[in-house]
């Protein structure tokens, strides 16, 4: 009879920890700290102002951007006039050698992306920026972009979208 009085006592407890945590409004389990009034979220298109232009680049990072925002928030995505708001462009995006070696050839080669967001937040002014966030990944020399193109750009997008995020919306 005292074990099952104390299991009792445990539900409850948790249960009052998950109701205080999650009723304030501002908190979520993923780390996302949002004012409590925000419901919608836009994300404008990042269009492609790099010298250098990959034609699928813009789409693929605009999208992964609104999924993260969609699957790690409670925020509803609207094409203008959200409470929050990202917008910006893609501003580099460039391959050059490094690692270069004895005979003057490089062992591999770098691919950068770099793109300018500006966030709005309508309820905390102090939290608007506007940056530059930058990644890179390397490969091999011996291979072609062409031929690992799509894996290092899906990468990169992913940390640049996760870097992105933390900045708009997670106040570690």
């Amino acid at each position: 009879m005292k074990k099952r009085y104390q299991n009792i006592i445990l539900t409850i407890a948790a249960l009052l920890v998950i109701s205080i945590i999650t009723g304030c409004g501002v908190y979520s389990f993923t780390g996302a700290s949002i004012p409590p009034e925000a419901e919608t979220m836009t994300v404008k298109y990042f269009s492609n102002k790099s010298d250098l232009v990959k034609p699928t680049l813009s789409q693929q990072f605009t999208e992964e951007l609104r999924d993260k925002f969609s699957s790690q928030t409670t925020l509803s995505l609207v094409e203008r006039g959200g409470d929050l708001a990202l917008e910006g462009e893609i501003v580099e995006y460039s391959t050059k050698p490094i690692a270069i070696q004895g005979n003057e050839r490089a062992a591999q080669n770098r691919l950068t992306i770099g793109v300018n967001v500006r966030f709005t937040n309508k309820y905390d002014e102090d939290a608007n920026f506007e940056t530059k966030f930058s990644r890179y990944a390397d490969y091999d020399s011996q291979q072609r972009l062409s031929a690992v193109e799509e894996s290092l750009i899906s990468q990169i997008n992913e940390q640049l979208v996760e870097d992105i995020f933390n900045k708009a919306v997670v106040n570690w």
